[in-house]
């Protein structure tokens, strides 16, 4: 006898429907709201020894993975976040009554308690002899199996506690980016940085170029945007409160297209350090990212999409204007944009906006993609930093940095600007941006700039996301999500639905 079926899943189903209404017949209740396990799988195996020696009474609770039934004797893989365990049940130490029951109403995937005692099979392997056991969940659904099922990766992601549940390289992702994050934090408060917490609706969109996702308050009657950096504009405001190092992990929005690269809801971490400039900056995020690399991965050395890096040792350090002159033979201080679009025309390069900031960054794209890194990309033009003081020997660049690894940027930070009259001059080109159409263009927050007014001292500041856990991982960034956002099976099932979602 056994109790694996060989049914469809449909059939399967209704099969566990009438184990289920089986069991309420007859007075079980297939979902109590507690258990008496005291103990873990993996204690068991790390005192096996002890408890075969013992024969101590031990609790477990967990999923059965699998049953293997033989007459008056089952056996069955118990699985908790520690471990897997195999158990016996066995007619003689239940007794008849008990034995018949587990027979006829658990399956695979049902959640379970066994209270047995330790022992070791004629092949050696530590099991528990179960003396009780009670069903703490009736699984209705059958679990697919760990090699034929979720192969698919849109199903993989829409149903990721099964993705999680069979395969365990995937559940590891998520400790180690847990890790990731928690090095981050440790790394910020060992320097002295303050975690902080900001607005995540705001009435302006500030520290960032990108299209914000919209809402509406419905108490003050006003329309308010998710923010799309880490509180930018708030945490300098704490540099002139008298914070002199800050720091802040949270959720950031930006209704923009997806790609390996890009999701519209992360992950990120900005720091905002006062009486430091970016080269401070780089020496610690130098030392941040070396960091998370030995103690979330082991290792300094990466390869990410095919590119091979070291994180170990100095990083040079790449001149944004050169880099494009180099690659393009454009001077984006001195072309003009037709000679711009005409060079983006000729390199085949697709480009949104015709306006002199979208089309040098779009050329500094096209440029970087093939930098294994890591480097640091230094003197921004002050057109693409609105938000970055002006390098004193040549005010048409910045005192900017970015983090560049294979061929994407990982990491953004400069010496703040702190002239008021300087940005609300930046501001207002922004605004004609806005005005002109760009979606991207950064809103002007004329508040931030009375905060100046009143004085902000020299500061540096940084933000990082997880696209570096991702590159790090060397995966898409939707697969170290764990619930990436999906378009609802309904929208799917409709015929206009699925054709949008096939195109994209």
């Amino acid at each position: 006898m056994s109790t694996e079926q060989n049914l469809v899943p449909g059939s399967e189903r209704e099969e566990r429907l009438k184990k289920l209404a089986f069991l309420k017949a007859s007075g079980i209740n297939p979902y109590p709201s507690s258990t008496k396990r005291d103990h873990e799988v993996a204690q068991i195996f790390s005192n096996f020894d002890k408890f075969n020696d013992s024969q101590e009474r031990l609790i477990l609770a967990g999923r059965l993975r699998s049953l293997r039934s033989h007459g008056n004797l089952t056996f069955a893989n118990l699985e908790d976040v520690s471990g897997t365990i195999q158990l016996a049940f066995s007619k003689k130490e239940l007794g008849d009554e008990s034995y018949k029951l587990f027979i006829k109403s658990v399956d695979t995937g049902d959640f379970i308690e066994a209270d047995g005692v330790a022992f070791l099979t004629h092949r050696g392997e530590k099991s528990l002899m179960v003396k009780e056991w009670r069903l703490l969940t009736k699984a209705i659904a059958p679990i697919p199996d760990a090699w034929y099922g979720l192969k698919d990766e849109d199903e993989r992601y829409r149903r990721r506690y099964l993705d999680i549940l069979l395969n365990p390289d995937t559940r590891e992702l998520f400790y180690k980016k847990a890790l990731f994050w928690e090095v981050i934090r440790d790394f910020m408060k060992r320097h002295a940085f303050f975690e902080v917490e900001t607005p995540t609706l705001e009435t302006t969109t500030g520290g960032a170029e990108a299209n914000p996702f919209r809402t509406h308050h419905d108490d003050f009657d006003l329309d308010v945007f998710l923010r799309i950096s880490v509180g930018e504009l708030w945490q300098k405001r704490l540099m002139a409160a008298g914070f002199e190092k800050v720091f802040e992990i949270g959720r950031v929005y930006r209704n923009e297209g997806s790609s390996p690269d890009h999701l519209q809801e992360f992950t990120n971490m900005e720091f905002y350090w006062a009486y430091a400039n970016y080269e401070s900056g780089m020496k610690l995020v130098q030392e941040m990212y070396q960091e998370i690399a030995e103690k979330v991965f082991g290792r300094t050395k990466f390869s990410t999409k095919g590119m091979e890096y070291d994180l170990a040792g100095e990083w040079p350090r790449l001149d944004y204007r050169q880099a494009v002159l180099d690659k393009t033979g454009i001077d984006v201080l001195k072309a003009t944009e037709k000679e711009m679009k005409i060079k983006l025309d000729e390199l085949k390069v697709k480009y949104e906006g015709d306006n002199r900031e979208r089309l040098t960054d779009t050329l500094w794209k096209y440029c970087r993609r093939n930098i294994a890194g890591p480097v640091f990309l230094v003197n921004h033009p002050k057109l693409v930093s609105p938000l970055s003081k002006a390098k004193e020997e040549n005010t048409e660049l910045t005192e900017r940095f970015q983090v560049i690894i294979a061929g994407s940027e990982v990491g953004n930070g400069f010496s703040e600007l702190n002239d008021p009259v300087d940005q609300r001059e930046r501001f207002e080109a922004q605004q004609k941006l806005i005005d002109r159409g760009d979606k991207e263009a950064m809103m002007p927050d004329w508040e931030f700039v009375e905060m100046l007014e009143h004085g902000m001292p020299p500061t540096c500041g940084f933000g990082v996301g997880e696209r570096l856990f991702a590159f790090m991982a060397d995966k898409p960034i939707r697969e170290v999500t764990l619930f990436p956002l999906m378009r609802p099976k309904r929208e799917i099932e409709k015929g206009d639905g699925k054709e949008a979602l096939e195109k994209k």
